[in-house]
């Protein structure tokens, strides 16, 4: 069974190839992580969630993004943003835990700037 560490690894990628132009809900992919049953529903939620959402996601990371916007981020680092956000705004999880896993999402998936960006956004939006 895959961990909850795991499944935001794959949404991620899921958001990803979304913005890409794929359907970004590739079976595949779920199939691949070991991402079955409860753990696919969770996914899939958050996945679907945050493209539910993107437009107020990314208004409010813009209002913490200083002299940038989500236009202008890279790609991995406006998913895991994107993610971040969702979870903090629409979701129970600990803000704590949101946050830890959105810079140990940056950590492995972008660069230094980016982790620092990402945390200082969603630090900001959890406030």
């Amino acid at each position: 069974m895959a961990t909850r560490h795991q499944v935001r690894q794959c949404v991620i990628g899921m958001l990803y190839a979304h913005e890409l132009g794929g359907d970004g809900t590739s079976e595949e992919l779920l199939e691949e992580r070991k991402i079955r049953n409860d753990q696919r529903e969770w996914c899939l939620s958050l996945f679907n969630g945050t493209l539910a959402h993107v437009e107020e996601l990314d208004a409010v990371c813009n209002q913490f993004l200083g002299s940038w916007n989500m236009s202008e981020v890279g790609s991995v680092n406006r998913a895991i943003l994107r993610l971040g956000a969702y979870e903090l705004k629409f979701t129970k999880t600990d803000k704590a835990i949101v946050i830890s896993e959105a810079v140990n999402l940056a950590s492995e998936l972008t660069s230094e700037s980016g982790l620092k960006l990402i945390n200082g956004v969603l630090d900001k939006i959890e406030r």
